[in-house]
Parts: structure tokens; sequence; C-alpha cells
């Protein structure tokens, strides 16, 4: 973290910027991402506010143009994903982050990858009288066509996030994503340029994203005229024998001569790192590892480079959407958007070319 941030004014322009962007700043992100105390933030956000820059809002500061006194939320709205760990988390954040200077309420609810769960838990929603609703769907034990089948009958507006979803009939919802196979493609291109001649990829095969990570790894494999390497699937943990396959993994690059590796996810690449080291493989010496997921990467043995999607910027773009989308009359209705954004790059030491 950059020291200057522990001096007022450098935090006070963060704060500011971020107001000015976003419509609001929500003290806990802010400290986070300064790398200071919730108190030091909500200390400058005080400061602020009694300068007239800022106005304090619960949790964090609204900018000074807005109502000052407590204004009762617009709209509520549900937000439904698999799960409240992982990859979603950080996107529901973003959307809180954005629904400030909407004056909305995120009322958040878990499916647990369970099609009845994530039917009762609209149920719930609906009944409770949000306007609006993200949903991350899940497709196991139903197709998409009976997925479109029953969003019909949801009354509100309903956004689909980070699903690539084909169906004709779920042409007309609004959805949002990340661009998952250009993520895994962004890889296999840094790794050949890094002089790579095959890279091999493990998925944990159970999530949504494998299969777009597996074709992004294909497509980009084909352009680049790679040589073939190993593709397998992963297991979720220890205790579904995740040691074993990675160990299975380790003697197939070995016999295919292949020397790097997109792992999918990043727990999955830590562990790698350190079932190589028991072996006397040398990361980034003798294989370069990519992490497909950026949650924990930073803390692993060898620092591991990682595929890291916007998922606070993901947030951000979804709330808008499904914000703008209540607010309009059926007069006013807008044709259906798909966003999809674009996940990055951070380089660290795992595939040899840490800056």
């Amino acid at each position: 973290m950059t020291t200057s941030f522990h001096l007022p004014r450098a935090r006070h322009e963060y704060l500011l910027r971020e107001v000015e962007l976003r419509g609001g700043v929500n003290a806990a992100e802010a400290a986070e991402a300064l790398g200071v105390s919730q108190v030091t933030v909500r200390r400058d956000i005080v400061e602020l506010a009694e300068q007239g820059r800022l106005l304090r809002v619960h949790g964090g500061a609204i900018a000074a143009t807005a109502p000052a006194a407590p204004q009762p939320a617009r709209a509520d709205i549900g937000v439904i994903v698999p799960g409240a760990v992982g990859h979603f988390p950080v996107i529901v954040r973003g959307m809180q982050a954005a629904a400030l200077s909407r004056r909305a309420r995120i009322i958040l609810a878990t499916s647990h990858y369970q099609p009845e769960l994530e039917q009762r838990q609209v149920e719930r929603l609906v009944a409770t009288g949000v306007s609006g609703i993200v949903l991350a769907p899940t497709l196991r034990g139903r197709s998409e066509q009976q997925l479109a089948e029953w969003l019909t009958g949801i009354p509100v507006p309903v956004v689909l996030l980070e699903r690539r979803l084909r169906a004709l009939a779920l042409a007309a919802y609004d959805s949002a994503r990340t661009d998952h196979v250009r993520g895994a493609a962004l890889a296999v291109e840094h790794l050949a340029g890094l002089g790579h001649r095959r890279v091999g990829l493990a998925v944990f095969a159970r999530t949504p994203t494998a299969p777009l990570i597996r074709e992004g790894h294909e497509e980009a494999v084909e352009r680049l005229g790679l040589g073939e390497a190993p593709v397998v699937d992963l297991p979720k943990g220890e205790d579904d024998g995740l040691d074993a396959r990675l160990g299975e993994l380790l003697d197939a690059l070995r016999a295919s001569g292949t020397s790097a590796v997109i792992v999918h996810t990043d727990v999955h690449a830590a562990r790698l790192v350190e079932l190589a080291s028991d072996r006397g493989v040398r990361v980034p010496g003798d294989l370069a590892i990519v992490a497909y997921d950026d949650d924990t990467a930073s803390l692993a043995m060898v620092p591991l480079t990682a595929v890291t999607a916007p998922r606070r910027e993901l947030g951000q773009e979804v709330l808008r959407v499904i914000a703008e989308r209540i607010e309009q009359s059926d007069d006013e209705r807008t044709a259906p958007r798909r966003l999809t954004i674009l996940p990055s790059l951070t380089v660290r030491e795992s595939c040899g070319a840490a800056v």
C-alpha cells in the first residue's frame, strides 16, 4: 500500500474522488483500499462533512449536493447469488457502493446452486416488496429454456449476473458478466509470450466458470499454435481427493514436457505450488503457474500471477442497470442490455515475469 495514504490530504482526495465518481463511498471499503483503520476513515469523513465537501450517511458518505436529511430507500433490490464466500461477495460490495447514491437498499439471499431454494428466495423477496432482482441463476437440474419459463412469472425486473446464457428466450433480459473466455486466453497469451510452448490447464469442474475457462484456453492454444498439453478437472478439496489429482497433474505435466499451467482456482493453484515444492519442482523455475481467480493468490507460498476479475466494477454496473430498469415506465422501456467486462492479469512471481 502506498504510504502517502497515511497522510490526511491523500485520504481526503481519495474519498472525494470516490464520491465524485460513484456518488458515494463506503467507509469499510475505503479503509481496506487505503490500508488504514475504519476509525481513521470515519474521522476523515467527519472532517470533510464539517467543511461541507460531502455528507455523512450510515456506513459512509455521499455527495454534498444530496439531501442533508436521512432519506428512505427509493427501492429495495433483491440479490440472489450461489454463496456468501468466493467470487460473489466483492460483486455485492460493488453493488452496495453504487447503491448509496441511488438510495437503494440491497437485500442479499443465497441459493447454494439449488434451483428449488433459488425459486423460494425469489418468492420471499417479491413478498417483501423488492422493486427488482439481480440473479446469478443456477442451471443444475434445469435447462436454459426451463429457466426462461420460470423467469416470466417474476413480477419485477430481473438482471442476470455472471452467466453466459444463449437461449433465445433469455434474450429479453438484461445481463452482466465477466468475460471468462477472454480471461483464460489472456493467461495463455502471457505464458506464450514468456516462451512456453505448452500451457496446461486445470479447472475446478463444479463451477459455471469452468467451461468458459476451457473454451478460452483451447481457443488461445490453437490460435497461437502451441503444443498439446494436459487439461484436467479438479475436485473441491482434499476430502474429494484434491492432492492426489494435483499429483497426477504434476506427473502429466512432466511427462508431456509442459512448463506452464493455468489453475482454477487460486486456492487450487496455491496447493499445487506446495506439492510441487515437496517434489523438488521449482516455481517458476521449472513450472510457471497462473491462477484463475485472485482472492488469495498474493498469499501463496510463491505469490501467484492471477487472472483478476473486475468484480467490484461488475457490481457497480449491474446495480446501475437494475436501478435504471426499475425507474423506467413501460412506455420508456429500452432494449435489453448485455454487459461484458474484461478481466485483467495481475503479474506476480509464479510465472517468472514479476516486476
